[in-house]
């Protein structure tokens, strides 16, 4: 994966806290990023004490992983942001995603009675698992890399690790099987989260909401929704969690196109502060995008050509439709 272009680069002096051990996809997808490799990186043991690291002030960001294409969302880091912590998404980071089946030196597939690896990862592989080893016993580690790093240190007999390329060779193990993936067209998305701040526009830009209804009744998603359609907002996710208080009680967690910084963006915010009550706000972000660059470069050369024509039409003049 080709690191994206980066707006506002953390300081060097940061420390950013990160789904450890060394080799997880969290890790890899944070040193594809210059100015987070660059920085004190440090591994914590789960994606709580990551978060809860940065609300503390432990480390000055935290890195983590919050969707996945084939199992979706990681509900452990948005229950968290939305609900438990204060925190700010400061980026988005996308990573390809391969899964290899690992073991100690001379290990074979038949050889194989026991997966370890964290279910989300073990997940993804379900259909390999399935077809190759359908009565191995699972074990659940907190991460793909631990799942490795055990393996690697008590070099346990007939026990296989789901984890990167990347731990395979830090913890001295083979590689069973590559891209066992059931889905080759397989990304996560990474956030970078701090306690404040907020993240400069770069024109190809994300906000993520969490919107909690004021009353549960027929038309309330469609009263919400109306706000984004009226001014062609366009929403990239829509998801519905549970609040945690009562059986039934559902708030509404959205990632639109936009910034907040943006008028029409703005304006909306307001509109769902005042109908709604209960919004809170986790991020206006860079979107991480293949072509984001250029995409980038189009909304900025638009708005700067949309910009000139509002500015002729007030100094009295005619400009082209």
């Amino acid at each position: 994966m080709n690191a994206q272009e980066i707006s506002s680069p953390i300081p060097a002096d940061s420390r950013v806290g990160f789904l450890g051990p060394l080799g997880t996809f969290t890790e890899q997808a944070l040193l594809s990023q210059p100015d987070l490799a660059a920085a004190e990186t440090v591994p914590l043991d789960t994606i709580d004490e990551v978060l809860r690291s940065v609300h503390r002030g432990d480390v000055d960001y935290g890195f983590v992983a919050i969707e996945n294409a084939i199992e979706g969302t990681v509900n452990l880091t948005l229950d968290t942001l939305a609900f438990d912590l204060d925190l700010r998404i400061q980026r988005e980071v996308l990573l390809d995603i391969h899964m290899n089946l690992m073991a100690t030196p001379g290990t074979t597939l038949d050889d194989i009675t026991t997966i370890l690896s964290i279910p989300v990862a073990v997940a993804q592989v379900r259909g390999f698992l399935r077809q190759n080893l359908p009565d191995a016993e699972l074990r659940a580690a907190n991460s793909t890399a631990e799942a490795a790093k055990t393996l690697g240190s008590e070099r346990l007999g007939g026990v296989a690790a789901v984890a990167p390329a990347l731990a395979a060779e830090l913890y001295d193990l083979d590689i069973v099987a590559y891209d066992i993936e059931d889905h080759h067209d397989n990304q996560t998305r990474f956030v970078l989260v701090s306690k404040d701040g907020l993240a400069s526009p770069t024109g190809h830009d994300k906000t993520s909401l969490v919107i909690y209804q004021r009353a549960d009744v027929p038309g309330s998603l469609l009263s919400i929704l109306q706000e984004f359609a009226a001014r062609s907002i366009n929403l990239t996710k829509l998801e519905s969690r549970p609040t945690k208080t009562n059986l039934g009680d559902y708030c509404f967690i959205i990632d639109l196109e936009g910034h907040v910084v943006d008028e029409v963006v703005a304006d909306c915010l307001r509109n769902l502060k005042m109908k709604q009550g209960g919004v809170k706000f986790l991020g206006s972000y860079p979107a991480a995008a293949n072509n984001g660059a250029e995409v980038r470069a189009a909304a900025s050369a638009d708005w700067q050509a949309a910009k000139g024509w509002v500015e002729a039409i007030r100094r009295g003049e005619a400009p082209p439709v």
